[in-house]
């Protein structure tokens, strides 16, 4: 059986005294008997404390927000993902637009960075998304195949359960607008479609598909309502306790 999945992506945002305050607030609200699998990706700097802050709590773990496609050297600002992995996070966010988009990362690229998080034990959460402009064109679905299939789709049967996918509609990121239920539950099924022609039935049930554009308190029992979609990749609602803690409890 697929888990139940809420990740919080804190981009750039939170100096220390912040980010460790938002963990201890989150931590705090969790009820006794939380269900879903809780994830919080800080900034590099903060992952060893955060990871380590998590480290007795059941089901909450930390992740990086990016890794290096390098394993090690002469690579001045990189991460690499020993370095991730000997931090005690246990997942690495690979592929979100923003890097696609600001830092021209390339589906061969984090076809790479996968097989540095998979070297290190480490699990991905892969994004995947559309543009507005693919939407209305109607390509959305050739370009998130393309996405998925040109990264993803050489690895072996074990090594797809240690993947995580997060569809992000980009036109949804950050705006305030959110993809219609019936809109993510489509891109949803169709991407656990793609998962049963490629490595069967068995798999593609046991894989957990986030839903990543604007989920809010007010529309996440909605959303996670649907067949497809099991829990959310959040951006901005990450950054308030309440909000992100509420979002964990709306399956």
């Amino acid at each position: 059986m697929r888990k139940n999945i809420v990740a919080g992506n804190w981009k750039m945002n939170l100096n220390r005294s912040e980010g460790l305050t938002l963990v201890e607030d989150v931590l705090s609200k969790l009820p006794v008997d939380n269900k879903t699998h809780v994830i919080l990706a800080p900034s590099f700097v903060y992952l060893y404390k955060v990871a380590k802050m998590c480290s007795d709590i059941p089901k909450v773990v930390a992740a990086s927000q990016d890794c290096s496609a390098n394993e090690k050297g002469a690579f001045t600002g990189e991460v690499s993902a020993s370095m991730i992995a000997s931090c005690s996070a246990r997942y690495v966010v690979l592929g979100h637009s923003e890097r696609r988009t600001n830092f021209t990362e390339t589906n061969e690229l984090l076809k790479t960075k996968v097989g540095q998080v998979f070297a290190n034990d480490l699990k991905v959460i892969f994004c995947c998304g559309e543009s507005l402009a693919q939407r209305e064109n109607g390509v959305h679905f050739d370009w998130i195949k393309s996405q998925i299939s040109e990264s993803l789709f050489h690895l072996s049967v074990e090594e797809f359960k240690n993947i995580v996918i997060a569809y992000e509609p980009i036109w949804a990121i950050g705006t305030g607008v959110t993809a219609s239920t019936d809109q993510a539950q489509v891109v949803h099924a169709f991407i656990r479609n793609l998962l049963v022609e490629k490595y069967g039935n068995e798999v593609a049930e046991g894989t957990s598909i986030l839903y990543g554009g604007s989920c809010q308190p007010n529309n996440a029992i909605e959303l996670f309502s649907q067949k497809d979609i099991d829990g959310g990749l959040i951006g901005g609602a990450s950054l308030n306790a309440d909000d992100f803690v509420a979002i964990t409890q709306s399956f």
